[in-house]
């Protein structure tokens, strides 16, 4: 059984940068799409990015276009996301996950296996 663990969430100020990361223990994810995903205090989880098997195509939530850029290290089995020019609105625990696929649906919220997340906190 695969297990997803996030790391790189923190505290940062408005226009700051974070690099979250999500690794496996258990499967390589090399053949699998993965997806980031967040929860923010009393709203729904949305997807916010999702890379494919050997990323030929990536996702992006019209929200965090032209800040955030995901990206794979097959090598290390570990998805990155980028987040850069940070906003408070960004504030939110990130997932990662898969549904154990090699394509994105999009942004869409999948079935599958999710990590614990990670806390992302913009606040000045």
């Amino acid at each position: 059984q695969v297990q997803l663990v996030e790391s790189g969430g923190g505290l940062v100020q408005p226009g700051g940068s974070l690099r979250l990361s999500c690794s496996a223990s258990g499967r390589s994810l090399d053949n699998y799409a993965i997806g980031w995903f967040r929860q923010a205090p009393g709203k729904q989880r949305e997807g916010v990015s999702c890379i494919s098997h050997g990323s030929i195509t990536t996702y992006m939530a019209d929200s965090v276009k032209d800040r955030f850029t995901i990206s794979r290290d097959n090598t290390k089995t570990e998805v990155y996301l980028q987040m850069n020019n940070l906003k408070p609105e960004d504030t939110a625990v990130y997932y990662c996950a898969t549904d154990f696929t090699p394509f994105c649906r999009g942004t869409a919220i999948i079935t599958g296996s999710w990590g614990q997340g990670t806390q992302v906190t913009v606040s000045s």
